[in-house]
């Protein structure tokens, strides 16, 4: 084009297609380390004691689910666990009496102090799971439950006005019993660790293993690739080298509860509340609910529960079909 003439239109548009420069995206900085030896005291090692504090003030809530046939000691277990009477018994099946033909699930709450720091404890029992003849997909309603409860704090999450503090119901562990047959995990027990690992934290322990041989115990253990705890339950005090001890009491001597040469209950326990209690309840949160929030989310167009494209309820995640395991 020569200088002077006026543009044309061809022009025009060819200067419209030309893209402008875009500005870079600012590059976050680097922090800068500083050198350890501060001139004077800050006071950043407080925050740890500020947190015991809030902790002490609130309290915690942890939420154990006992799965296992009837007779294997979980009521037991657990109370011993807790040092209180944290689980009912349930009494034995009389004559008269009917199994019942599907998986109840019982939760009962208690509030424990130790030490000034306070916790709800809340125990929920499956009775009913693996007692029957035919217990094809029996697990299912323990899994209907546990989603349940990640969809129940899913509602309340979204909710534009909350709750400051959640209640949480979420289960954090299931403690799952194995019969002490001394040979290798049955069908029933494959098939339940095998799906509802998938949405819960699962510790295998063997129930009642004073009553397999050290040899039984080490041949079982070696078969399995995740190791249970091979533990012994007991409420009961016995004088012990002029100590009492929990333990039980049998025709050839009293096995020691918390002897490590007796059974691992000791293992357990600090596992359980002394080491890991606060991971169990980060992975049920971290991984096992944020799944299931998020296929639920994913499933309902990324709007909140309950709301569908068109206004429409939807349904709660329904539990996976497993296949069946005699």
């Amino acid at each position: 084009m020569s200088k002077g003439l006026p543009e044309t239109r061809t022009d025009a548009a060819m200067s419209e297609l030309v893209p402008e420069p875009r500005p870079k995206p600012a590059v976050p900085m680097k922090p800068v380390s500083i050198n350890s030896n501060l001139l004077g005291y800050i006071g950043i090692d407080t925050i740890i004691e500020q947190m015991r504090k809030k902790t002490m003030k609130t309290g915690f809530d942890f939420n154990i689910m006992v799965v296992g046939q009837s007779g294997l000691g979980k009521s037991t277990l657990v109370n011993t666990l807790f040092k209180s009477q944290v689980s009912r018994k349930a009494s034995s099946w009389n004559r008269e009496e009917k199994i019942p033909k599907t998986v109840e699930i019982k939760a009962i709450g208690h509030v424990i102090e130790e030490g000034g720091v306070k916790m709800k404890l809340t125990v929920i029992d499956t009775p009913g799971f693996g007692d029957q003849i035919n217990n094809e997909n029996c697990w299912e309603p323990i899994e209907k439950y546990i989603n349940e409860q990640y969809e129940k704090f899913l509602k309340e999450e979204v909710n534009i006005a909350r709750k400051k503090r959640i209640p949480d119901t979420r289960v954090h562990c299931c403690l799952y019993f194995i019969s002490p047959t001394g040979h290798s995990l049955r069908p029933l027990d494959l098939e339940f660790m095998k799906h509802l690992s998938k949405v819960v934290n699962i510790i295998p322990v063997i129930a009642k293993a004073d009553t397999m041989t050290l040899e039984e115990k080490s041949e079982f253990k070696q078969r399995q690739e995740s190791m249970p705890f091979a533990v012994v339950g007991s409420d009961k005090e016995y004088q012990v080298n002029g100590k009492r001890v929990l333990g039980r009491k049998t025709p050839w001597g009293i096995i020691e509860v918390e002897n490590l040469n007796h059974c691992e209950f000791a293992l357990l326990r600090d596992f359980v509340i002394r080491t890991h209690l606060q991971d169990l309840k980060e992975v049920t949160h971290n991984i096992h609910y944020e799944t299931y929030r998020a296929k639920r989310l994913n499933d309902n167009g990324g709007l909140p529960p309950g709301e569908g494209l068109l206004g429409t309820v939807l349904p709660p995640v329904p539990a996976t079909p497993c296949p069946t395991a005699e």
